[in-house]
């Protein structure tokens, strides 16, 4: 709605005023007020809408919503449109669909008849989907349609199977470093019998290939990827449109995957990546690929699945992916702390120390506890040991341990430094067999002497492991151990959102 530069300004000046102000003052005056002046203070209706829906209680919306539907009934048509256009802003049931059904019928004017479309895609259900066979709502009918469709249970079907299909890949993203990781933990489950291989690898992704029929919960097997996606097609740069876009969405691939997955009405949300809202072309490209296949509705309310638009250097790939929360390979997590370890990480850093009988596990830093239950998911643990300087942050271990394991684990946590490690029990010169801790890192939780913090990581795991043992940590520096005792076997560069560390990986000797 483009308004004259006048009632741009008086809106932004009625847009600071609380509710009551902008009631008692601006409203009262606008109803006093004869035809001329409530035109010239039409602001009024738009600041109503949006102050109201910002800060009113629930009393205060439901009167702002009353006046508003009074004012569909205003002879003046930019009134009208004003208020059609406030009134989404504030929820609606079906007495204010059926006012705007009403302007509708009786409205000549077609800006006012797009408004009320606007407006009806918003609020409108099952009564307004009766008119669309008329036309009149236009692109706004697979609005409708989704809020419809979202009144019924719509979600990602983990355990329904997607028979095989030809061509289709896989995307495994992770944090840029741990790519080799994710494809020793795809080899070893292929030789365990996945149904997966890995066909491709670049920076932050390992590209898969289902080598028959799948489910998503065979995908989720995998601990050690960050998110999935399905690579539904690819454009070259230049040859970018909304339409070569919307044919890809509108494939036969993508209903066959988003048919066989979910339960429900098939209801996605369309993103760009890394390129802003884009609300434009994201209505274009939906109302698009609606036209072409009908049962795919665009919606950003809830939708069970995601369709990303991402631009590389020379192509632009569009990926489909289920919005799954939590996890559910992470679903243990009861609460977590500040700074918590990012899961796929702390799976990946229990795949890298691998495992040996009786496994004695030490976390100096358990925070939420995820390294510990990492290791212990993959078996041969006898023994789990967590400690942290927040007695807090050991709370939260013991709940998340409690919530992941069932079975004859061994547990000890304990708040304190983990320089004083010989004051906890059981451990002991040379009785561990695998320290594994992310320690703070210097970036949300500040460190006084980080550099300090890690040499002494390194001394007290040269006293408690036992020889062959391991040491597997995030390193943020460049610090080595002092002396020979541990030998380093591995070390990676990982990117851990904006900031580089290293994966290393070191065996008492």
């Amino acid at each position: 709605m483009k308004e004259p530069n006048s009632t741009k300004q008086h809106y932004q000046q009625l847009r600071v005023l609380s509710c009551e102000e902008l009631w008692d003052t601006e409203v009262a005056a606008f109803d006093r007020a004869d035809a001329r002046e409530r035109m010239k203070n039409v602001a009024v209706v738009r600041a109503v809408g949006v102050v109201f829906s910002e800060s009113g209680t629930p009393e205060q919306k439901e009167r702002a919503r009353r006046w508003l539907v009074g004012l569909l009934s205003d002879p003046e048509e930019k009134i009208r449109r004003y208020a059609t256009n406030a009134l989404p802003k504030l929820g609606s049931d079906s007495s204010e669909e059926a006012a705007l059904h009403d302007v509708l019928r009786r409205s000549a004017s077609d800006r006012e008849k797009n408004a009320l479309a606007r407006a009806l895609g918003k609020i409108g259900g099952a009564a307004t989907l009766e008119i669309a066979g008329e036309g009149v709502l236009g692109a706004a009918a697979q609005k409708v349609r989704a809020n419809v469709a979202r009144a019924q249970p719509s979600s990602v079907a983990l355990d329904r199977v997607l028979q095989k299909t030809a061509g289709l890949r896989i995307r495994l993203g992770c944090r840029a470093g741990l790519e080799r990781i994710v494809e020793d933990e795809l080899h070893e489950k292929s030789q365990e019998g996945a149904r997966f291989e890995a066909i491709d690898s670049s920076r932050g992704a390992v590209t898969i290939a289902p080598a028959g029929d799948f489910s998503l919960a065979d995908l989720f097997e995998f601990r050690c990827f960050s998110t999935l996606s399905f690579v539904l097609g690819s454009i070259p740069s230049p040859q970018e449109s909304s339409e070569s876009i919307a044919r890809i969405i509108a494939s036969s691939l993508t209903l066959r995957i988003l048919t066989a997955f979910t339960e429900g009405p098939i209801r996605y949300r369309l993103e760009f990546v890394s390129k802003g809202h884009q609300r434009a072309a994201v209505r274009e490209i939906a109302n698009r690929a609606h036209e072409l296949c009908p049962q795919l509705l665009n919606d950003s309310r809830e939708a069970p699945w995601q369709i990303d638009i991402i631009h590389h250097p020379r192509s632009i790939s569009v990926e489909l992916s289920p919005r799954l929360r939590p996890d559910p390979r992470f679903a243990y997590r009861r609460r977590d702390v500040p700074a918590a370890s990012h899961p796929p990480l702390a799976a990946c850093m229990a795949r890298l120390a691998g495992s040996m009988d009786n496994e004695v596990v030490w976390d100096p830093f358990c925070g939420s506890g995820l390294e510990l239950v990492e290791t212990v998911l993959r078996g041969h643990t006898h023994h789990a040991i967590g400690t942290d300087l927040s007695a807090e942050a050991v709370a939260i271990t013991g709940e998340n341990f409690a919530s992941a394991i069932s079975g004859p684990i061994r547990t000890t946590f304990a708040a304190g430094d983990f320089r004083d490690w010989s004051t906890v029990e059981s451990l002991r010169p040379r009785s561990v067999s695998l320290v594994i801790t992310n320690p703070p890192l210097g970036r949300r939780v500040p460190i006084p002497d980080l550099h300090l913090l890690i040499e002494d990581l390194f001394a007290a795991a040269a006293d408690v492991l036992k020889p062959g043992g391991r040491l597997v940590f995030v390193n943020p520096l460049t610090v080595k151990p002092a002396g020979r005792a541990l030998q380093l076997e591995f070390r990676q560069k990982i990117d851990l959102g904006g900031f580089n560390c290293h994966l290393e990986k070191y065996r008492r000797i």
